[in-house]
């Protein structure tokens, strides 16, 4: 008989569809310190990536990724912006897939687009940290 694993409530997408969205996946940098975790906080402006300018001039928007340094994996993301809801999917996968950042390196993201964040956040990491 095949069981399935428990859910992963810690690592369930969710997006608020206001202006700006609101999307998220995973802990927050408060909950990961909470239990324990030897976490890195990444902060990275949206309006600063070449594919932002391709939705606005004046695009506004945030990125955060929480990194876990100890096993070099991403734990938790939150975006803001506008129509930030589709970086939450790759997001998620590397969550809940505990994908090694140094794996993420080899992710190109197309470009220009907003999915460029993911090599700035990484890069805001550096390549020896995990």
């Amino acid at each position: 008989m095949r069981t399935s694993p428990p859910a992963d409530h810690a690592a369930v997408p969710q997006v608020t569809f206001t202006d700006p969205e609101v999307a998220s996946v995973g802990l927050t940098a408060k909950k990961a310190e909470e239990q324990g975790l030897n976490v890195k906080v990444l902060d990275y402006d949206l309006a600063d990536v070449a594919g932002s300018s391709e939705q606005s001039d004046a695009y506004v928007g945030k990125a955060r990724a929480v990194v876990d340094l100890d096993r070099g994996v991403l734990v938790g993301a939150t975006f803001v912006g506008p129509d930030i809801a589709e970086l939450l999917h790759s997001a998620t996968i590397a969550v809940v897939g505990e994908v090694p950042i140094t794996r993420l390196w080899h992710a190109v993201p197309s470009y220009p687009t907003v999915s460029e964040v993911w090599l700035r956040l990484l890069e805001s990491l550096g390549r020896d940290s995990a």
